[in-house]
């Protein structure tokens, strides 16, 4: 049984549409990311099913009841949403910042139980970020930021987690690892992720699952070989890439491409030609 679906959902913000009635479904235990130029909807998209934002019509439906429907504490204790840019009060130790995540699961003066306290420290452990339990937020590194964060939504043990862009703003290895973090937690720990991502090549290695975007309507949804796919890209990216392998993982990559800029679909524009693996143009 699918856990998470959604029904035709609508968001927009006064008059303009953003999220143009998508039906979809996301695998339960299983990575998947969303992909899509800026602006189209994508944050929204995960907004909505997360209950952040509104919708104006259709609905998101967890375990079978619409989300508008489920108590707030309830949904917690079933999905973390990671924010783009998440933000959290100055001088904060780590420790305390993770001790947040167990907020849906206290009761009456919300003291910190034997179990709360295991959790957290269970929560640190797995990122990696135990070291840093007495340390100011404010004194770690993007990196260790970003590792901190996934540990508090894990301190809300819940079975979905979205992220929306969780490697934003890091170098190449932080990226990596924060990836490699996420994507043992869904092997080990069996948990849904959902993430947003901008790198068309992170997002097909490290998914089971993908989703396209386009101006708010999903454009191709399946597994990777059905996403990363010079046509699909086209439409979404509007251009014209080369799609080869990657020799680690066999999943499909995308090796370089050209800008279209109105040309018809067999022309090219070959003075904006960027390579994947060089990253120069």
């Amino acid at each position: 049984m699918t856990r998470l679906f959604t029904d035709n959902i609508q968001v927009g913000y006064g008059e303009q549409p953003i999220v143009k009635g998508i039906s979809i479904s996301i695998p339960d235990q299983q990575i998947t990311t969303i992909i899509g130029p800026n602006g189209c909807g994508k944050s929204t998209f995960l907004k909505a099913i997360t209950r952040i934002i509104a919708h104006q019509g259709g609905d998101a439906i967890l375990d079978g009841k619409p989300i508008a429907q489920v108590p707030t504490k309830t949904l917690a204790k079933k999905m973390a949403i990671l924010p783009q840019t998440p933000e959290s009060a100055s001088g904060l130790t780590v420790g305390e910042l993770v001790s947040y995540g167990r907020f849906p699961h206290q009761k009456g003066f919300g003291r910190l139980t034997k179990r709360d306290y295991k959790v957290i420290d269970w929560a640190l452990e797995v990122t990696g970020t135990s070291e840093f339990k007495y340390r100011s937020v404010d004194a770690l590194s993007g990196g260790q930021r970003q590792r901190v964060w996934i540990a508090m939504a894990l301190a809300q043990e819940t079975d979905i987690i979205f992220l929306d862009e969780p490697t934003t703003y890091l170098d190449m290895a932080h990226q990596l690892e924060v990836l490699e973090l996420l994507q043992r937690l869904n092997k080990e720990e069996r948990r849904t992720i959902i993430m947003v991502l901008h790198d068309l090549n992170q997002a097909a290695r490290f998914a089971d699952y993908m989703i396209a975007l386009k101006e708010g309507v999903v454009v191709k949804a399946g597994d990777c070989e059905d996403v990363i796919q010079p046509n699909v890209l086209r439409e979404v990216f509007q251009i014209d890439a080369e799609i080869g392998r990657d020799p680690r993982t066999n999943k499909p990559m995308c090796i370089t491409y050209n800008l279209i800029k109105g040309e018809s679909p067999n022309e090219k524009a070959p003075n904006l030609i960027y390579s994947a693996v060089s990253g120069d143009y």
